[in-house]
């Protein structure tokens, strides 16, 4: 049985609210008042270093895409995430391969899951690929046989990305304004 619409709606601003406040990434709704369900949750992680591979070579990009859908049956249902930009990771999926993301997180997702502890595990996923656990698909794989020979060694995030403005959650309230992005006036 489904959480009553209006709890189900608070809980999801106030797990929101608390991304905000925890972390420096990009949130976007697809319906920020959560008129509609199923909402997706555009997630762009900034600053946090992620193995890609160029030319051959294993490389980090420090914002990567994710999107998060939830339905009405939330926290109930696991969210359905897929990952959204490039990746070379034993355990994340190409988003031409499906974007499908192997974590406990979501195998164990359970009543008390939120989106900031799945977050703050996406970020400690992308810093440790798990190459004992790949996906079965050649990418995953060939992620896996890279990282079983030579061990991944995140950079620190980049002190230089660090001054980025405070994220929004579009169509969070804060302090009791509305700050969606205002359409230009023509």
């Amino acid at each position: 049985m489904p959480l009553p619409k209006d709890l189900l709606v608070s809980r999801l601003k106030n797990e929101l609210r608390e991304c905000r406040k925890d972390f420096r990434h990009y949130f976007s709704l697809s319906d920020p008042d959560f008129n509609k369900f199923p909402v997706s949750i555009m997630v762009t992680l900034v600053n946090t270093p992620g193995p890609i591979m160029e030319g051959n070579k294993i490389r980090s990009r420090y914002n990567h895409k994710l999107q998060i859908t939830i339905t009405e049956d939330y926290p109930f249902q696991t969210p359905i995430v897929r990952w959204r930009s490039k990746i070379f990771h034993p355990n994340i999926m190409l988003p031409s391969d499906g974007g499908y993301i192997c974590t406990k997180l979501l195998d164990e997702w359970s009543f008390r899951s939120n989106l900031p502890a799945f977050i703050r595990g996406i970020e400690s996923l992308l810093l440790n690929p798990n190459p004992d656990n790949p996906y079965d698909n050649d990418t995953c794989t060939k992620a896996a046989e890279y990282f079983n020979k030579h061990p991944y060694n995140p950079p620190l995030p980049d002190k230089s990305r660090a001054g980025h403005k405070k994220p929004l959650i579009i169509g969070e309230e804060e302090n009791g304004t509305d700050n969606r992005r205002k359409k230009k006036k023509s």
